[in-house]
């Protein structure tokens, strides 16, 4: 088995919520590739939790941040580069939309609700990118985590399909524009996990059922799963690949829908 070995990298894991997020599961497989690790969190609530799920990891830095406070999020990326001397890895696992704009139909958004998903789940990429550009070293790399409703309907997933969607497109802009640094961006689009997050979509039980019975693996990805593929793509690696969106949802996204038309959760009455 080909070990990818990231002694001496620091990677910055940003958006970890709990020991059952991705953003934690990636951050376990950094560690045990040897990184160096700080990761972000956002409220004070959340932080014993962190701290729980990062015991057996020594020397690891974390900060409280929310992703809209530009001036924090300067500063997060200024202690870094001071105390590091330098960013390797960069992981964006930033996304949040209000339960009322999931729960009705789409056209239903709010101005104020569609900004706000905008704002935390799609332009937060841009500022982090940006303001960890003067400490990202060459030959450094990004991952973010998108969704199948970034370009197909997913019913009640509403405005954050908009928002994924824009995440991608904002992976290629990033790409283009980092690359001559030689920096890396990608994105991960994962399969249905049983995250926090996922507990506030509506229907999401349905949704779970639909994609086990259609993909073609017959079964869920796992954390671990999702995590291995993102450590792959910070790493050397991934070296020649950057502005892409890797699936791993095993194989749901190249299934027609007409093969399933019955499991679909919109379909259910």
């Amino acid at each position: 088995m080909l070990a990818i070995d990231l002694s001496g990298k620091k990677a910055l894991v940003m958006g970890v919520a709990n020991e059952r997020s991705i953003a934690f599961a990636t951050a376990q497989k950094l560690h045990e590739a040897g990184c160096e690790l700080a990761i972000t969190y956002q409220g004070d609530r959340v932080r014993p939790l962190v701290e729980k799920a990062t015991r057996h990891m020594p020397n690891i830095r974390l900060y409280e941040l929310d992703v809209t406070d530009e001036a924090r999020l300067k500063e997060v990326m200024a202690d870094l580069g001071e105390s590091w001397g330098g960013i390797d890895y960069i992981v964006h696992s930033i996304a949040f939309a209000p339960r009322r704009a999931m729960e009705g139909r789409y056209i239903e958004t709010t101005k104020e609700d569609w900004l706000l998903a905008m704002e935390i789940s799609a332009y937060s990429l841009v500022a982090v990118a940006r303001e960890a550009e003067p400490y990202w070293n060459a030959g450094g790399s990004m991952v973010t985590f998108s969704y199948y409703a970034a370009e197909k309907v997913v019913p009640k997933y509403n405005v954050m399909g908009i928002a994924k969607s824009a995440l991608e497109a904002s992976v290629r802009m990033l790409a283009y524009e980092l690359g001559p640094g030689g920096r890396r961006v990608n994105a991960v689009s994962a399969g249905a996990l049983r995250t926090l997050s996922a507990r506030g979509i509506p229907g999401f039980t349905l949704l779970w059922d639909h994609v086990n019975a259609v993909a073609p693996l017959k079964r869920p990805v796992t954390h671990e799963e999702v995590a291995q593929a993102s450590v792959f793509l910070l790493s050397p690696l991934a070296s020649g690949i950057t502005g892409e969106t890797l699936y791993v949802d095993a194989g749901y996204h190249i299934v027609g829908i007409g093969l399933a038309d019955k499991d679909v959760p919109g379909n259910h009455t």
